[in-house]
């Protein structure tokens, strides 16, 4: 643990409010306050422990002090704190001239401002946590779903992370004995057994595969599941959308070919942000226009993570409907089945339906809102079956964590063919480097500058 210089940043959201946090952090921190503060004497009083006082502005001629605000000063010494540094938390008035007039005492005593992430990442230049656990922070602050939140806790709780050390640690104990073994070329010694080593590079590739899987989850989760809704024109898609969100958001008319552009709006079922996309009906195109809204829609079909099949139960064909369901299912995507205009079809057709696809449907009216809230438990269930959403279990949801995984992935692939192929231990030792490398940078245990400068900078300045 060590304490860089003091920083200083406004640790609540900007804005007028009843309470505002001023964070300050690093060697004399406490000292900078104390300076500032009329009360008891900060230096002299133990951690995690509150005082009321006032904080002054420097004397005047006649050496009096004015008071900028009351407030409540909180103390947390090193280590015990966030940043494992010394750390004084400044409650005051939520104006923003109060704010501003405190963060400019501050630095007249020696505090200078915080960078974006820069709390964050001192706790992780002091051992506070790895960077992962650094990462969740900022994703935990940004979540704005029950799915997201559990994600972003467990990563912050840190298992996904013990899971890589340990592997790593085993596989940094095995690359060992093959650089030793580099050091007695001459004398054809093997220091590595060959079998374990495979069979530890199996038990890690087991461990990457369901992480690697898992990002695509783990992007929905984060970001809300893409959910595009398609159909035939007139099947009804607009006015589901509407329903969905319970109000006008999509042009509704008879006349086919109304939707011609996408249209986007997010809806929370169950904790799970969707973010609902209504598309131009999908059919041989009249127009120019026309035809580049389905061409959207046939993309957004590729790049949804849910898609909504909607039909017309009352007037499509069975024919019709089976060469809509194999298109959908040959799309590889998870799908739900929904007919629409129920009020308007008796049980034998409906059921007849079922038969012919061989699949459950969703019977909704759109239009007059019957069964919409039991679609929406259909869509929930439909995530949920994912074990990863179910369980809170560890999922991907980092750019940067994925393709480490996947390079790790693919150099320990390729060891275990070197080791088929009997290459000698020079190679074999190139490519274990190669997975020590990226695993070490998903936890931060090997970074750069350049890494952490990207990273941090993404956060908010209070954090």
């Amino acid at each position: 643990m060590f304490q860089l210089d003091p920083i200083a940043a406004l640790a609540t959201a900007p804005g007028i409010g009843a309470i505002a946090v001023i964070r300050v952090s690093g060697e004399g921190a406490i000292e900078i306050t104390n300076r500032m503060f009329r009360g008891k004497d900060l230096t002299q009083q133990a951690s995690h422990t509150a005082h009321f006082g006032t904080l002054r502005n420097q004397p005047d001629a006649s050496g009096n002090a004015s008071i900028i605000d009351e407030v409540l000063v909180t103390v947390f010494r090193a280590p015990k704190s966030f940043t494992k540094e010394d750390v004084v938390e400044i409650s005051c008035h939520g104006s923003e001239f109060i704010i501003q007039q405190i963060l400019r005492r501050l630095m007249q005593e020696g505090a200078r401002l915080a960078k974006p992430g820069e709390f964050t990442q001192r706790a992780f230049l002091n051992g506070q946590f790895d960077l992962v656990q650094a990462e969740a922070v900022a994703d935990l602050i940004a979540s704005d779903s029950d799915a997201s939140h559990r994600a972003a806790l467990n990563q912050l709780r840190g298992g996904f992370s013990k899971q890589l050390k340990e592997l790593r640690q085993q596989l940094i104990d095995f690359v060992a004995l093959v650089e030793l073994e580099l050091d007695f070329g001459e004398e054809d010694v093997e220091f590595a057994h060959r079998d374990r080593l495979r069979q530890l590079m199996l038990d890690i590739r087991r461990v990457l595969h369901p992480l690697i899987d898992s990002f695509s989850t783990g992007n929905a989760i984060k970001n809300g599941v893409p959910t595009v809704i398609v159909g035939k024109p007139n099947a009804g898609k607009s006015t589901l959308l509407n329903a969905l969100l319970n109000e006008e958001k999509a042009i509704v008319s008879d006349i086919p070919g109304t939707t011609r552009d996408v249209i986007e709006d997010e809806l929370f079922i169950d904790g799970i942000r969707f973010r609902l996309i209504d598309t131009a009906g999908l059919r041989q195109a009249t127009d120019r226009i026309e035809a580049i809204g389905i061409e959207r829609t046939q993309q957004k079909m590729r790049d949804a993570a849910l898609v909504v099949y909607l039909f017309d139960g009352k007037n499509i064909a069975p024919d019709e409907l089976q060469a809509a369901v194999a298109e959908v299912h040959e799309s590889g995507k998870p799908y739900l089945l929904v007919g629409n205009k129920l009020d308007a079809i008796d049980d034998e057709k409906r059921q007849s339906l079922e038969q012919i696809v061989g699949e459950s449907i969703v019977w909704i009216s759109a239009a007059k809102h019957i069964h919409v809230e039991k679609l929406k438990s259909a869509l929930s269930a439909r995530v949920r079956t994912d074990a990863a959403v179910q369980t809170g279990s560890a999922v991907v949801t980092n750019a940067r964590h994925y393709e480490h995984l996947t390079a790790t992935d693919d150099a320990l692939a390729r060891a275990i063919s070197g080791l088929d192929s009997n290459v000698t231990p020079d190679w074999l030792a190139m490519d274990l480097r190669v997975a020590l490398q990226h695993l070490g940078e998903i936890t931060g245990e090997i970074t750069t500058d350049d890494l952490l400068e990207s990273i941090f900078s993404k956060f908010c300045i209070g954090k």
